[in-house]
């Protein structure tokens, strides 16, 4: 297995990322939380114009996945306070299993020392079998949110955290 996480510096990765995020997120998160709110949380947060947005003005850094030359995932982060918001790690059905989330974190866990932050933190919702994966990587669940995020919908989340 030959993992590369590669920082997005480029619209035409950008691109890339909001491709696997199409993909990803109608595959995965549809059962949990059904298609229409699939397709306004892409919009709202998973697209190009979106995440574009999210790395000019907002300080996200966003990295893709390529494992054995095939782009499989994504994820974007962005310092707040002194902790390091872990805001999307997504990795296609058929890479899981490869130890991307933990290379991910990983990698994290090294930012954050390098910047003399505190932990990792993130939001995962209630039903998403992610949150196993993130307690077997070290994190701790410290809080529960509900969060209303517009157009009738909402994230019912739970945030986690992972002390450096």
């Amino acid at each position: 297995m030959n993992l590369i996480i590669e920082e997005v510096t480029s619209d035409e990765k950008l691109k890339i990322v909001s491709l696997l995020a199409e993909e990803i997120w109608h595959e995965h998160f549809t059962p949990i939380i059904g298609r229409e709110q699939v397709l306004y949380m892409l919009d709202k947060f998973q697209s190009f114009d979106a995440m574009k947005r999210q790395r000019e003005s907002e300080g996200y850094t966003y990295y893709l996945f390529k494992l054995d030359g095939e782009y499989v995932g994504y994820s974007g982060i962005a310092v707040h306070g002194d902790r390091l918001f872990l805001s999307k790690l997504y990795v296609k059905k058929s890479a899981r299993g490869n130890k991307i989330s933990r290379a991910a974190i990983e990698k994290y866990t090294g930012i954050c020392r390098e910047k003399g932050l505190r932990a990792i933190y993130l939001t995962v919702n209630k039903y998403n079998f992610a949150k196993d994966v993130y307690t077997t990587l070290g994190f701790k669940t410290i809080d529960s949110v509900k969060t209303d995020i517009g157009g009738g919908f909402y994230m019912d989340d739970y945030i986690m955290e992972l002390e450096i």
